[in-house]
Parts: structure tokens; C-alpha cells; sequence
């Protein structure tokens, strides 16, 4: 099936931000192997679990609003100040690709469970330290999106002046 890419119109069934064109252009262009040696379908599927993460992670952080209601995804939005309410930013389609292809390595959003202390494998031995996160933080992500997110990580509850 193939995948559909919002183009900043607000489609009520796009599938992710980036197509699987443009972000092989974009991992040629860095030497990344990994995303090459995926198929199509292998590409399709890391692009949607990407954008899944996306929303469960960023959805409540974005700056705006969503432009329309009847919208599938997060972007297009209105309201960011230097960014047109009919694309979706560059930062938005790469994150979704930089994701992509952490997605076809493994589950971005996995189950957690109780934290392990000390964990030994052989002669191998690991101790985390006492409140150490147990998920993975994305920082090429973070980085990419922080222009776009609003501040305190989503803890903050926007003030509107009547």
C-alpha cells in the first residue's frame, strides 16, 4: 500500500511527512547505508512508526494550532510565528526521517518496566545510576525540532489574553 504524505494541504489520511524519495535523497546525501539497504515497504512502514512517535511524543508540544480539525496528522499548523500554515517544515519531514531510520533498527516507544539496577551477562556487569531515564532520548530530534515546540516540554498550559 502505498504511503501518503502530507503536502501541507491537511489530508485527512497522510501517513507521514516525508516520502520515501525525498528521504532517500536525504540519507544519500549523509552516507547512511542502513536506510538504503531497507526495501520500499520497509521504508513505508519505519516512515508511519515515526510519525507515530512523533505524535505520541511531540503532539502536545507543538506550537499552534492544527490547521484543520478534519487533519490526520500533527502539521499543517497555524499560528507559528515564520512558518506559512500551508507546509509542513523542514525540520518536521526530517525528524520524521531521522526517526524512520531509528524505527527500522527497533520499537521507538517500548514498553517499560521496572528499572534494572545492576544487570550481569558473563563477565559483563552494568549498574545505571539511581534515576537514571530508561527511554531513549532522540537529541538529533530534539535538536531539529526545537524551534518548533513549545517551551517546558509540554508542562506548561498556554496563556491567552481576552
Amino acid at each position: 500500500m502505498a504511503i501518503v504524505i502530507e503536502d501541507g494541504t491537511g489530508k485527512a489520511d497522510a501517513e507521514a511527512y516525508i516520502s520515501v524519495a525525498d528521504a532517500d535523497t536525504y540519507f544519500a546525501a549523509r552516507g547512511n547505508a542502513a536506510w538504503a539497504a531497507l526495501t520500499t515497504e520497509q521504508k513505508e512502514q519505519a516512515l508511519r512508526h515515526a510519525v507515530d512517535y512523533m505524535t505520541a511524543v511531540y503532539g502536545q508540544r507543538w506550537k499552534g494550532e492544527r490547521s484543520s480539525t478534519t487533519q490526520a496528522l500533527d502539521w499543517p499548523r497555524d499560528g507559528v510565528l515564520g512558518v506559512a500554515s500551508d507546509v509542513v517544515p523542514v525540520p518536521v519531514q526530517r525528524a520524521n526521517a531521522e526517526l524512520a531510520v531509528r524505527a527500522s533498527a527497533g520499537d521507538l516507544l517500548a514498553d517499560q518496566g521496572a528499572q534494572v539496577k545492576q544487570e550481569v551477562v558473563g563477565p559483563i556487569s552494568v549498574t545505571y545510576a539511581d534515576g537514571a531515564r530508561q527511554w531513549i532520548r532522540y537529541a538529533m530530534v530534539d535538536g531539529l525540532l526545537a524551534g518548533l515546540l513549545r517551551d517546558g516540554g509540554g508542562a506548561q498550559i498556554p496563556v491567552v489574553r481576552a
